[in-house]
Formats: C-alpha cells, structure tokens, sequence
C-alpha cells in the first residue's frame, strides 16, 4: 500500500470488511438487495446479541461507491435526477444556474434511542424566518441520511411517535416540517435498516408491516465456524491495513456487482403467471393489504439483476419470498410452527416445489435455499 493510500486509510474510520463476514446470509442478502433497490423497503433485523449485526451494516455502508452529489448541499442532492434534488437546487436548475458536483461516499446514519424529533426531522428558526424573512432551516438526521442508509439499533425501544415519523418519510421519500404556518421539505430517501433482540419487546404488527423485509439471524452453533469468525475478527484487530488488502480484490467484485445491478434492474421482467402466483401465495397466508406482494416482485427481480439475469424464476422467489412475507403474518399465539416455515410451505404448494419434511432449517425458515450463496459475496464460509 503507498503513504499516500495508508494515509487515506487512517484519516477514514476502518470498518471489518463486508465479504469477510462469515454466516448470517439471510441479513447480508436482505441489505443487498435493498442497497440494489431502495424502494423495497428497508429490512428489519431480529435476533441475538452479539451475532454482528450493527457490524454488517457499517461494512455494507463502507461497501458502497462514492454518489455524485451537489456541492455543499446539506441533502446530498442528486444534481441529474429532480426527484432527489432539494426545492432551492431545483429552482437553480430551472433558472439555468451552473449546479456545482461533488462525489462523497454513502452515508450511514446512527439514530439514537433518545433523539427527538427535531433531531431526527430538523428544525425551524421562528425569530430568523420572522425578523430577517428567510426559511432558516437546520437540518436532522433524515437530511443527513438522504440517499444513505438509515440505522436505528434497538428500534423496538424507540418510540412509536417517531418510528412512525421515520416509516412515512422512507415510505414518500420526502420529510416535510412545520412551525407557525412555515414549511420546509426536503429529499429524505434512504434505506431503513432497524435491528433488534425478541426478548426486548416486539414491535407492533402495523410498524413491522411497513419494513420490506424481515431477517431472522441466530448465534451461530458450529464450533468450527465459530472459531473462524473469532479468528477473523483477531486478525482485522491485529493489523487492519494488512486484512483490508487481503479482502480488497472481493469488496471491489462485490461493489461492482451492486453497481451492475442497479444498472440492470430496470430491463429485469418477472412472467405474469409467476406474479399471479406470488400473491395466490400471499393470499392463501391471509396477508393484510397489499405491500407483501409489491415487496416480493421487488425483491427477486433485485435478486436476479444482482447475479446478473434480467428473468425472474421459481427459485428467486424461492429465495426472497420468507424475507418478504414472513413478518405479516398474524400472530396466533397458540401456533407452535414458525412463521418461516409457514411462508416456505404455502410456497411449495402454490409453486409446485417441493420442501424436505425432515430440514430443520427449513423449518425455522432460514433454508440455504432462502438464503444467499457464500460463494456469490465471495464469502469464506
């Protein structure tokens, strides 16, 4: 590595490479696919302490190109596309006005469990906006996460007032805020990522129902893999520059291939009939509304475009539809099957595929076939 890249290195924050993370593929194929289209949704992420979860979202984060953005623009403005401009760089535009450009890496956002809402929406000078008659507006958190990934650790102990502040501007794409008869919007895009440990409380169906998707993750049990990922992590703390360079030729394969399917995604088709049994399955589920069958054609046509495909099949959905559906299922609290598996069966049926009665991981919904292949993420697992 030359002075010039190592003191590049050190001056950013280092953070554990993405492909070096061994397991845990239903969370890494949930934020993938997200990172390939934003309009999935965002991910929830439940399961136990100390299984990397807040590691993999840095990674995925660090993972990610630079984004063209304006210049000194508090938003992150994308100066070619109106639909992720501010309305002042907007007005520019029209007005003919030469948009400086500048490229900055994705932004990951952190939200504090204790942040309130002007921290997280921004707010309004009142006596600036009455006595000098401008719009002083002092960005939050959702302008610093436009066009960025949106992390709230804990989300089931975050207050409802604001999850459902967070789910609307993800949903719209835009924050909007008032004070005294003023008001302010702005481009709030971002991916939501929220994680969370079951024993500290469940987050209310309707709340859930807004997240794309849903990855279950578990404390890994294999002694062996367990020692590889001990080992992993001494190796990055021994020597980071050293194990970056090690794993550098993967993350820029993997980067390359988000770049390649963000580009693709839009010529990806999925066949009429493989929609129409797509919702048949949410259906037979009595799934409420219809986000369920949006998200799952969404997923696997990201799914496809990431490895490089533009026709959706059988086995895409296979491998997105329990991440997609297995959160809005109504809770029966006497239904001793796993709503994963519930998921996994009714697909079977309505497909035609069949399921291994005696896969206890199919069972608990996290099937290998659910899951993302490690070779794909260049993963040594």
């Amino acid at each position: 590595m030359s002075p010039t890249a190592q003191s590049t290195a050190s001056a950013r924050r280092v953070v554990f490479p993405f492909t070096a993370i061994v397991g845990q593929e239903e969370m890494k194929l949930a934020l993938l696919l997200n990172v390939i289209d934003p309009k999935i949704g965002g991910v929830m992420i439940m399961g136990d302490r100390g299984t990397g979860k807040s590691t993999t979202i840095r990674a995925l984060a660090d993972l990610l190109p630079e984004i063209s953005v304006v210049a000194n623009d508090p938003f992150s403005s994308d100066p070619s596309d109106p639909d992720l401009m501010s309305d002042e760089v907007r007005q520019l535009l029209e007005q003919g006005a030469q948009i400086p450009v500048d490229h900055k890496k994705v932004q990951m956002v952190d939200l504090p469990l204790g942040a309130t809402e002007d921290r997280v929406c921004g707010t309004i000078d009142i006596e600036k906006a009455l006595s000098e008659g401008v719009k002083a507006f002092e960005p939050g958190l959702l302008a610093k996460a436009n066009r960025g990934i949106l992390y709230v650790d804990e989300v089931n102990l975050l207050d409802d007032h604001l999850v459902d502040v967070l789910l609307d501007s993800a949903a719209s794409g835009w924050n909007t805020v008032e004070r005294e008869g003023i008001s302010i919007r702005h481009p709030a895009r971002f991916v939501l990522v929220g994680s969370g440990n079951p024993e500290e409380g469940e987050l209310r169906p309707q709340l859930l129902d807004r997240f794309g998707m849903h990855a279950e993750i578990h404390t890994v049990k294999e002694p062996v893999l367990r020692v590889q990922i001990v080992e992993q992590r001494a190796d990055f703390d021994q020597n980071p520059p050293v194990f970056l360079e090690k794993y550098k030729p993967q993350q820029e394969a993997l980067q390359q291939q988000i770049v390649n399917a963000q580009q693709l995604l839009p010529e990806v088709k999925i066949d009429y009939d493989l929609r129409v049994k797509i919702s048949e399955v949410c259906s037979e589920l009595d799934v409420d509304g219809l986000r369920g069958d949006i998200v799952s054609n969404r997923a696997a046509k990201a799914l496809t475009a990431y490895e490089g495909r533009t026709e959706v099949t059988v086995d895409d959905i296979h491998r997105v539809i329990t991440l997609c559906l297995r959160h809005r299922l109504r809770k029966d609290p006497l239904e001793s099957i796993d709503s994963g598996y519930k998921v996994a069966k009714t697909f079977s049926r309505v497909f035609g595929v069949e399921l291994p009665e005696n896969d206890t991981a199919q069972k608990n919904g996290i099937g290998q076939k659910l899951g993302v292949r490690s070779s794909e993420l260049g993963v040594r697992s």
